[in-house]
């Protein structure tokens, strides 16, 4: 065996013209495991030297040349209808496979093989991903990477100020939300009344796939400064009763769209329950990234349209027109939203209501609008509270008008929500925002703001106003 291998890297080595897909072919058809091995990380090697257009080609060679056996899937097709059973079911299943995904499989093998594979469908995102024409090579790294990257292989670690400065420098980078500026922010964001925790998979070394970082608090909080202030003082664990999520974040752009940020939350809210018996309510303080563009956009089916702007609007005209100095509340809420800091106090209603009906109304590609909005609710989370200018961090004026929500995770309630949310679309709001929810729906379908009415009680939702992932 010692022999074949090296006499099987040797021919890698001499080959002229080789490329990837003889290496590929090669190794679909090799039976040994060694040299499997070997081809697998002649492969990664070979694709790591690769530039961008190389990349797309070898992409394109996977997706022609690797795909199922259209004949030997009407045969199998036929088999089956003719003769249904386990083996000709078996037959078909098999015929109906990529070729590409134990292609995919076997490159896994080898050294560096998950964090290759990883990386070449961040690439593969960057070139459009599932929309575009690798559509299919897409969906089989995903199907794939559901299967590695499930709660079984992950470990949760909570990451304190003593753990390795190499994670720690990653955190630093890998923080989307809220930006970690140097050590000492780091720090603070680590103390006793902080903690964070992460997931990591064991063929990533000292890799965080995905971390959320969480404040100890007395209450929940709408505004993020204090959670974000360097200098604010430290709270006593034991004064606390409240865990408030504060970031979420994803590490590796190529694992987008894999599901386990519902299982780190759902352990998280474990572990802290273990460790602080006194903390009662669980809630986020999450942004609500596409806000601004969503209301300054006119989608006449799912959006807000000027219609529909004006009936949200509508009970706060005569406050936004006085301090705009224009007519109409649709055009004055938009100058004051030149400089929302200005006329705070004029804004804050307003915008506390578009908000609840982007949460719950807006929609884009048959989803709720707000991707972090769908995440929480699917996960079992209610609607808690709106905070206007809960984050005043320039990028938080930007994307969010200021706005922050609290997502509330109760564990009693979250199998029956998320039930609710992906089967029939029904959204739980907290009893304090009942009657604006019913307001919003109404005014959103068509009638006026100030003829809302209460929205109904906490079983039954006014409006189906979401879809499931």
């Amino acid at each position: 065996m010692p022999g074949m291998l090296s006499t099987l890297l040797q021919a890698l080595r001499d080959r002229p013209g080789t490329d990837m897909r003889f290496l590929c072919r090669r190794l679909l058809s090799e039976r040994g495991e060694a040299s499997q091995t070997a081809l697998a990380q002649k492969i990664i090697t070979t694709y790591h030297e690769m530039d961008s257009a190389e990349r797309a080609a070898f992409f394109e060679m996977l997706c022609r040349d690797f795909s199922p056996d259209e004949a030997e899937v009407l045969r199998a097709s036929a088999e089956y209808q003719r003769n249904p059973g386990p083996k000709s079911l078996a037959a078909l299943s098999a015929s109906v496979e990529a070729p590409r995904q134990e292609l995919i499989r076997r490159i896994n093998t080898a050294p560096r093989g998950t964090e290759t594979l990883v990386t070449m469908r961040a690439h593969l995102l960057e070139l459009g991903g599932t929309d575009s024409k690798f559509g299919e090579l897409d969906s089989d790294l995903k199907h794939l990477f559901r299967s590695w990257f499930n709660r079984g292989f992950l470990r949760l670690q909570r990451i304190s100020w003593h753990t390795s400065a190499l994670i720690l420098e990653k955190l630093i980078r890998y923080e989307s939300v809220h930006e970690i500026n140097g050590w000492p922010d780091l720090r603070r964001r680590l103390e006793d009344d902080r903690r964070c925790f992460a997931f990591f998979h064991p063929a990533l070394d000292d890799e965080p796939v995905i971390f959320v970082e969480v404040a100890l608090t007395d209450g929940i909080v709408g505004d993020l400064a204090p959670l974000l202030d360097v200098n604010a003082p430290v709270l006593g664990p034991d004064k606390a009763d409240t865990a408030i999520f504060y970031s979420i974040n994803n590490c590796l752009k190529g694992l987008r769209g894999i599901p386990f940020g519902n299982f780190l939350i759902k352990q998280v809210v474990a572990d802290l329950a273990a460790e602080f018996p006194r903390l009662r309510k669980y809630s986020t303080l999450s942004p609500l990234p596409q806000f601004a563009e969503a209301v300054g956009q006119r989608d006449a089916e799912h959006g807000f349209t000027r219609e529909r702007l004006a009936r949200l609007l509508e009970d706060f005209e005569p406050k936004l027109t006085e301090a705009a100095g224009r007519s109409g509340a649709v055009d004055a809420f938009f100058e004051l939203s030149k400089e929302p800091l200005r006329h705070d106090e004029v804004l804050a209603a307003p915008l506390e209501r578009l908000a609840l009906a982007y949460l719950t109304q807006a929609r884009r590609k048959g989803r709720l609008y707000d991707s972090v909005a769908l995440f929480h609710l699917a996960n079992g989370a209610r609607i808690e509270r709106i905070n206007a200018f809960g984050n005043l961090r320039v990028y938080g004026l930007k994307a969010s008008l200021g706005v922050t929500v609290n997502y509330r995770y109760i564990p009693d309630e979250l199998e029956e929500n998320h039930e609710r949310f992906v089967s029939k679309g029904q959204i739980r709001v907290s009893p304090g925002l009942l009657r604006e929810y019913g307001i919003v729906a109404e005014a959103w379908n068509g009638k006026p703001a100030k003829h809302g009415s209460p929205g109904g009680s906490r079983e039954e939702s006014p409006r189906s106003a979401g879809v499931a992932e």
